[in-house]
């Protein structure tokens, strides 16, 4: 039977070569011999709608063309179904993408990926409704995605800069209350994340090592320490220095219950909400398309 792919598209995505990039990426699926149909959203929850009808359907394969936002959409249409999600990240973070090995950079090789229908079955993190591939950010990090959310200006990486010195100035241990897999937690932390992958915001390793396909998911603490201790430490994340520090804990858990005042949390870079929140992990919830050693 020929196989049926919807690419699921963001338009905006590719530093403004989408379109030239979808062409190209639909020409490389359809020589494979798949019969290929475009999704592409008035916005994220059009997509999510469009994503939706679309698996219902019956297509054999979801490929998101975007950044980590665009495979969050595609994720709560596909999470517990057959469905597979292939992925041609054009982001600036790509996290995702990263963790399970497929090409960055190069949206032909990755289309190749699509065509070589090696799949993969990884777990996924849920809150309530939603579900998370990649990280759920409830401290400091949390709060800089808050505050570059609500700045105009400037746009890109130095937007978050400025975010980030903007909220260490005043930041203070947060005290959580943790209930990992029934035994609670009192914890005051700078940074606490959530993490079903190694990594957010575009190679921050928060949670080196963390393995996708375990059925657990790593809570990463940084503990409290000094403002200017603190500063120093958390760019060291994305070369995964922090893993030494004193400061550092991780706690592998099925299932994390967290509370704390005045906290925004966000999964997959999107704003999920205010604390508290119950996560769990929920095993080999999704099927990617990955290259044959990842």
């Amino acid at each position: 039977m020929t196989r049926q792919i919807a690419l699921l598209a963001n338009p905006t995505a590719g530093r403004g070569n989408a379109d030239q990039i979808l062409d190209a990426v639909t020409e490389r699926l359809s020589a494979s011999g798949a019969l290929v149909e475009h999704l592409i959203g008035d916005d994220a929850e059009h997509a999510l709608e469009l994503t939706r009808k679309a698996a219902a359907e019956g297509v054999d394969t979801v490929v998101s063309l975007g950044g980590d936002g665009m495979v969050h959409v595609a994720v709560q249409a596909l999470a517990e179904t057959e469905v597979s999600l292939g992925v041609v990240p054009l982001g600036t973070g790509n996290d995702f993408a990263r963790a399970l090995g497929i090409p960055t950079g190069d949206p032909l090789a990755a289309a190749d990926v699509v065509v070589g229908d090696h799949v993969r079955r990884i777990d996924l993190g849920r809150s309530d409704d939603t579900w998370f591939a990649t990280v759920l950010a409830a401290g400091f990090d949390a709060a800089v995605n808050e505050r570059a959310n609500a700045m105009r200006w400037p746009h890109g990486d130095l937007r978050y800069t400025l975010a980030a010195l903007s909220v260490i100035r005043s930041w203070k241990p947060v005290p959580y209350r943790l209930e990992i897999d029934g035994v609670v937690r009192e914890q005051e932390a700078m940074l606490l994340a959530i993490a079903n992958t190694e990594s957010y915001g575009g190679g921050l390793r928060v949670a080196a090592g963390c393995d996708p396909s375990d059925g657990l998911l790593d809570a990463i603490l940084i503990k409290p320490v000094s403002r200017l201790e603190f500063l120093r430490v958390f760019p060291g994340v994305r070369q995964a220095k922090h893993l030494s520090h004193p400061a550092f804990e991780r706690i592998r858990a099925r299932r994390i219950t967290v509370s704390a005042p005045g906290v925004i949390a966000y999964s997959d870079g999107e704003r999920l909400g205010p604390l508290p929140l119950e996560v769990e992990c929920v095993r080999s919830a999704l099927g990617v398309l990955v290259p044959p050693r990842s």
